[in-house]
């Protein structure tokens, strides 16, 4: 399985941005990987996928226009750039991979699809 490592969270204040990254120790041609959060209390969440194999997108409709998936393929890396953000957003958010090649939003939509998982980072926005 692929190892998935997260980097980027933090404190940040509401309208602030953030850019987390995943980084894989590889990825092949045909990986979907999501990003997922998860607040206290609450039921992980998907937030956006991206496909390796052709660069397709599913962004979640309440962070649409705000979030933005991103991939560097050379470097086997993910991103989520995150731009005014609010405290709602707080979460531990985590990247998760599968290999398929099927559609991004069909296998984005439900976790469990998901067999490689990183250990997630920490997203506080608060003033």
């Amino acid at each position: 399985q692929v190892q998935l490592v997260e980097s980027g969270g933090g404190l940040v204040q509401p309208g602030e941005s953030l850019r987390l990254s995943c980084s894989a120790s590889a990825f092949a041609d045909y990986y979907i990987i999501g990003w997922f959060r998860q607040a206290p209390g609450k039921e992980r969440e998907v937030i956006s996928c991206l496909s390796t194999r052709d660069g397709s997108e599913y962004v979640v409709e309440s962070v649409k226009g705000r979030f933005t998936i991103s991939r560097d393929n050379a470097n086997n890396a993910v991103y989520l750039e995150m731009n005014s953000l609010k405290p709602e957003d707080t979460a531990k958010y985590s990247c998760a991979a599968v290999a398929s090649i099927h559609s991004v939003e069909p296998m984005c939509r439900y976790a469990w699809n998901f067999g490689s998982w990183g250990q997630g980072t920490q997203v506080t926005v608060s003033s």
